[in-house]
């Protein structure tokens, strides 16, 4: 083939340079593919071989072969590339099958969970990379492990369409509270003052720490304005939730009706929690089921107030650690806007649950 110059051998038509300004466009195309088009827009522009290199970055040989590809199949000559055969032969289904066969023991007995290497040494031949690619494939993660809970009350069903039926329908001229705790709040200082977070490092502190003592905290939310009342104190005790429920009360007007959500635990069901009640016709207690903490509105609240504001905290004192809760509180009563809303209905949470 006799090569003259680039600006008689390559013709671009009006449909072949839209098609390969088209495929320089779009951001899904092989970064090859872009690459030779914008070869043969060059060399279609009447530019040289020297010019074209130039202009795109390419080698020579690159813009020869682009250059003949076009002349010999046109556009679609750019893009068909040889079919290379595998390094490796692939893996049979056989071998592929004995690794994610269940009866596999992945656990091995030396250790909690198996290594990528421990399956590889078991099936000989198989790379370690080969067996990461088919365990992921196949979503099998044998260094990870999930957490369930089964209620074991019996009255489960009947609690839960109890509690969730106030969830969905507010009663009218009535309040309705969801009562939460958290005891397992440990106080915990440094030995020696942190150092604060800088542009180039991450606060640092001591490996070491002071035990301070712990709290435990209670917290009662209102369905109808969101709002949440809390209070700390050193331990948990069955005459704690008559004395905090006397507090809130004093907010309500007399003779509402209330019904407060609680969980199922001893001192809900103390001595001192019934005669309180008795006391307080125009209460009504309704508990949750055993082991369902989540049935409880106001364990989000909890659990997000332990991941904002208790978690890695410093505390030196029991003042610290209540102050800490107190402005997480006072900070999420002024900026809560949304109302109360319960999305699931009765029958899905049962179902869940």
């Amino acid at each position: 083939m006799g090569r003259k110059s680039t600006g008689q051998q390559i013709r671009l038509s009006d449909g072949n340079r839209e098609r390969l300004e088209r495929i320089i466009r779009s951001p899904k195309r092989l970064q090859k593919h872009v690459w030779r088009s914008s070869i043969i827009l060059e060399l279609g522009s009447r530019r040289g071989i020297v010019e074209t290199m130039r202009r795109t970055g390419m080698s020579k040989p690159m813009v020869w072969h682009c250059w003949g590809w076009f002349l010999n199949q046109g556009v679609n000559g750019l893009f068909p590339d040889a079919t290379r055969p595998p390094s490796r032969n692939p893996i049979s289904e056989d071998r592929m099958r004995s690794l994610i066969d269940p009866a596999m023991p992945l656990s091995p007995t030396h250790a909690r969970h198996s290594t990528l290497r421990d399956p590889a040494g078991t099936i000989d031949g198989m790379a370690v990379t080969t067996v990461h690619s088919i365990l992921r494939r196949h979503e099998i993660r044998p260094h990870r492990f999930r957490t369930f809970r089964i209620s074991p009350d019996p009255g489960i069903e009947l609690k839960v369409r109890d509690v969730v039926g106030l969830y969905v329908n507010l009663p009218d001229h009535a309040v309705v509270l969801l009562r939460g705790k958290n005891t397992r709040i440990q106080m915990l200082g440094r030995t020696r003052q942190p150092l604060p977070m800088t542009p180039e490092h991450v606060e640092t502190r001591t490996h070491d720490h002071r035990h301070s003592g712990g709290t435990s905290l209670m917290e009662i939310l209102d369905a109808e304005t969101v709002k949440v009342t809390g209070q700390a104190a050193e331990r948990h005790r069955s005459g704690d939730l008559p004395a905090f429920i006397s507090h809130v009360a004093k907010e309500i007007r007399p003779e509402t009706p209330v019904h407060m959500i609680l969980g199922n635990v001893s001192p809900h069901r103390s001595a001192d929690a019934h005669e309180w009640l008795k006391a307080h016709a125009d209460w009504t207690f309704h508990f949750t089921p055993a082991s369902s903490p989540l049935v409880n509105v106001v364990e989000g609240f909890l659990s997000r107030l332990a991941g904002l504001r208790l978690k890695n905290a410093v505390s030196d004192s029991l003042g610290v650690c209540i102050s800490a809760v107190e402005n997480y509180s006072e900070h999420r009563n002024a900026s809560s806007t949304h109302a109360f809303r319960w999305d699931r209905t009765t029958e899905d949470t049962v179902k869940s649950v």
